[in-house]
């Protein structure tokens, strides 16, 4: 038997008392996490209709190029779950500020940048910020909303992520036209963060979670191995697969990877929990995010500049053509996070993820410098769609497998896990693409295009698999009831009757 719906009456002077408690205004939040979400999310996609304009100003191939994609999420990636920590011993709203202001200065780092080593580095540390950031604006949003109202949230916390990823190639190609060079598409977010800093220091609280101590050597050997096995990734075709230079550092970044593994298995206050991964829940959703990261964003980087280098339009209407692709999470995101709290997680990530990998397969048959862009529309739509059916109910699923005390920790290393997913779908399309195709021509881009998109569908279809092995919504309340009531919070039921 459940309990009746709340009145409106109800559900205020629940919000009224939460209020009271937590100083914490759940619209401001929201507000202030949303834009901060926006930046970071604009400048995953935002650099990927500039690249043929900062290859031609700044020179560099197809590896300089990939750096300066992955230095950014790589060093996201890295910092990602200490961050949570950071959060937790430091203040939640001093490092949400502190992650802004690193974010903002190199941007205009990265704005000025005279050379391509300059900006990969500006990059790479406005990674670091966007780092700090990013978890917690999920752990703020959690703290603000209680459970029954947290999947609404989440969809317009998604939503506007969604926002961010439509907006980036559409941004840069019109601030491009307009500026007249892609240096001003990291300008746009110097106002943007001043503007959050400042709200953020005057409306936001501070508050603190269990006082953990920083996992260095953990951040170490993740760090190390990552960028070891990246590193070979990208130049493996250039150097030779058999040479000394790649062998060392692939070797020696997977040796420190399975370090990483075993020193959190035994280490006094990890930031990256092995238990987590003991839940079925929390297992199989981020193999569904590191797929999702892998086949996407890693196809989004070729397609990005497929307009321009593949067509020869200009960067302003490439950002356009790809707007039903990026753009589609703006309005299905919200829905998809509604109702899975009626129906669970995994219907939207199993769909989600194979409507991503029909349509990324698909544009792989027809990429041709003459396709008409009426014939890519509907894999676009179709692309995006299951991306938006992914987010909320991903994070969702997330949150619910672990312990309130730790959804720091959890969002941290899912966010973690998903843009690793990116890092290694960038290099290893790059590949394939590397081997079948080049810069040289429209065909010879075409070509490498076709050649390395099958594989993110393959790993899309994978994802996809991996979903139908998230629990049901039924099993999922019940963890979290488990859970909730461990660390002796009372939770009552909420919405209808699970769904199976």
């Amino acid at each position: 038997m459940t309990a009746p719906n709340p009145s409106p009456e109800e559900v205020a002077h629940a919000e009224e008392e939460l209020h009271a408690r937590t100083g914490v205004h759940p619209g401001w939040t929201l507000a202030l996490v949303s834009v901060a979400l926006f930046m970071v999310t604009l400048d995953n996609l935002v650099v990927g209709v500039a690249l043929p304009s900062i290859r031609e100003d700044l020179g560099g191939g197809l590896e300089s190029l990939e750096w300066t994609v992955n230095a950014y999420t790589l060093a996201y990636a890295v910092l990602l779950m200490p961050a949570a920590a950071l959060g937790d011993r430091f203040g939640r709203k001093r490092m949400f500020i502190i992650g802004l202001s690193l974010f903002t200065v190199s941007s205009l780092a990265a704005a000025l940048s005279p050379d391509i080593n300059f900006l990969v580095l500006a990059r790479a540390t406005q990674g670091f910020g966007a780092a700090i950031v990013t978890p917690l604006t999920l752990t703020l949003l959690a703290e603000a909303f209680p459970g029954d109202k947290r999947g609404l949230a989440l969809g317009i916390w998604s939503g506007v992520s969604g926002l961010g990823v439509a907006s980036g190639p559409v941004v840069g190609g019109a601030v491009i036209a307009g500026a007249g060079s892609w240096k001003w598409i990291f300008g746009i977010n110097i106002p943007i963060g001043i503007i959050v800093i400042s709200l953020a220091a005057l409306m936001l609280r501070e508050s603190r979670g269990e006082k953990r101590s920083l996992d260095l050597p953990g951040i170490l050997l993740a760090g190390l191995g990552l960028l070891g096995a990246t590193y070979a990734i990208v130049r493996g075709e250039a150097d030779g697969w058999g040479t000394p230079g790649i062998l060392i550092p692939l070797i020696g970044g997977v040796l420190l990877l399975i370090g990483f593994v075993l020193w959190e298995m035994r280490a006094p206050d990890p930031m990256l929990p092995m238990r987590f991964f003991k839940s079925r829940g929390f297992s199989a959703t981020n193999v569904v995010s590191f797929a999702m990261f892998f086949g996407v964003f890693g196809s989004i980087f070729y397609l990005s500049q497929f307009f321009q280098t593949g067509q020869g339009y200009s960067p302003l209407e490439s950002g356009i053509r790809t707007l039903p692709f990026t753009g589609m999470p703006i309005l299905v995101a919200p829905l998809a996070g509604i109702f899975s709290d009626k129906f669970g997680a995994r219907p939207f990530l199993a769909v989600g993820l194979a409507l991503q990998a029909i349509a990324i397969y698909w544009m792989s048959q027809i990429s041709t410098p003459t396709v008409p862009y009426v014939d890519l529309l509907p894999a676009f739509i179709i692309c995006g769609a299951g991306m938006a059916l992914v987010f909320a109910p991903a994070a969702n699923a997330v949150l619910a497998s672990v312990r309130q005390s730790e959804s720091g920790q959890a969002s941290g290393a899912t966010n973690a896990i998903r843009e690793v997913g990116g890092v290694m779908g960038v290099s290893m399309l790059g590949v394939l693409f590397a081997s079948h195709g080049s810069y040289a021509s429209p065909q010879a881009y075409s070509d490498g295009v076709v050649a390395a998109l099958p594989l993110g569908a393959a790993v899309l279809a994978i994802g996809a698999i991996a979903a139908l092995f998230v629990p049901s919504l039924a099993k999922m309340r019940a963890t979290a009831e488990e859970l909730a009531a461990e660390d002796g919070i009372l939770t009552p039921p909420t919405g209808p009757p699970a769904v199976g």
